[in-house]
């Protein structure tokens, strides 16, 4: 059976591919340009970046399989970098991780490992796949290393990708991984993680859409929840919720939290770290991987970070759902995903609004 490998140029994709050939597969390496020539925010070392496809190459050659580099500049300009930009100007937190997983690692490449005679593709992504009882269904679940777990960032797949995809890490440590590329003599056995957006130098978002995507800052109000003005600001864009630092409101009693963004209006709402609190929320465009039901019991992560809580969600009409909490909690932010899970399983997720 041919497998294409999605390498990255890291350690993890390449031990990827590395024990599916030892697994008596068909293995091809395929690496994917993201980044067109003019992007000012091009960085060697990130995972779509210049030297990550020397890397891959490199890795492959030592492997003995076929590597090849594909060119989805216009796709990951398209469903990553616009679509990143458009939800900043829309006073939303984007996740641009989810969407590439989605849009070009698993949608793009899935097609040109097609064309090359593939039936599946690969990736060091640390999560499981499994054919569920229910109706031949496929589950993704969680990895067996709950520090690596990466399903949050998958939970958008649909059955057809789920399907064709395989994680040959998903029963592994990051530190097994990387024994492994040390033992074979992998020179990214070391290679550090990057925890960055891959597209934004240093962490510097602002920068990137100042930039790079043309983004012009628009001077408003920084409101009380009561339409108070306490101050200004330079666009919407350059706030997030839960966010403290930037607001320049010198002289007030307590420190304020942004707690909303108006983007109709172009105003920053603050409030104190009590307004942050959440007992419910609602999310749009979800995906679900198990039978409908009206209601269910879940733990919630709304956002890759939070360690999940208990919830009760509750499944509305055009995708949407309403999700309750008995334990109100922190910055729940609209643009983020909130995804449900019954202990290992991902019973599916969407986006906050």
């Amino acid at each position: 059976m041919r497998v294409c490998v999605g390498m990255s140029g890291g350690v993890d994709s390449s031990v990827a591919a590395y024990l599916l050939k030892q697994q008596g597969y068909d293995v091809i390496g395929l690496t994917f340009r993201g980044w067109p020539q003019d992007c000012r925010s091009i960085e060697e070392d990130k995972c779509c970046g210049p030297q990550a496809v020397a890397d891959a190459r490199m890795v492959a050659h030592s492997l003995d399989i076929p590597h090849y580099v594909i060119d989805e500049i216009d796709t990951f300009r398209r469903e990553v970098m616009d679509y990143f930009a458009a939800e900043y100007k829309r006073g939303r937190t984007p996740n641009p991780c989810v969407i590439c997983n989605e849009k070009v690692k698993f949608g793009s490449l899935l097609r040109k490992a097609r064309a090359l005679g593939a039936e599946a593709i690969a990736t060091g992504h640390y999560a499981r796949i499994t054919e569920g009882r229910n109706g031949g269904r496929y589950e993704l679940r969680k990895s067996c290393d709950p520090k690596k777990d990466q399903t949050y960032f998958l939970f958008s797949l649909n059955q057809e990708q789920l399907a064709r995809s395989m994680f040959p890490l998903g029963d592994m440590t990051k530190e097994e991984t990387r024994a492994v590329a040390k033992e074979i003599g992998l020179k990214t056995y070391g290679k550090e993680e990057s925890q960055e957006v891959c597209f934004v130098p240093e962490n510097d978002y602002r920068r990137f859409l100042r930039e790079s995507a043309n983004v012009v800052d628009a001077k408003g109000e920084i409101v009380r929840r009561d339409g108070k003005v306490l101050g200004q600001h330079n666009g919407i864009h350059n706030f997030t919720i839960g966010q403290r630092e930037g607001l320049n409101l010198g002289g007030l009693p307590r420190p304020l939290y942004v707690i909303e963004l108006e983007a109709a209006t172009n105003r920053v709402v603050v409030g104190g770290a009590e307004e942050l609190l959440r007992d419910e929320f609602e999310v749009s465009n979800c995906v679900w991987h198990t039978e409908p039901v009206p209601s269910m019991e879940v733990t919630v992560k709304p956002r890759h970070q939070h360690p999940g809580c208990r919830a009760l969600v509750e499944r509305g009409s055009n995708g949407s759902a309403r999700v309750r909490l008995p334990e109100p909690q922190r910055a729940i932010t609209p643009g983020q995903a909130a995804v449900f899970y019954q202990d290992d399983l991902v019973v599916g997720g969407g986006w906050i609004c």
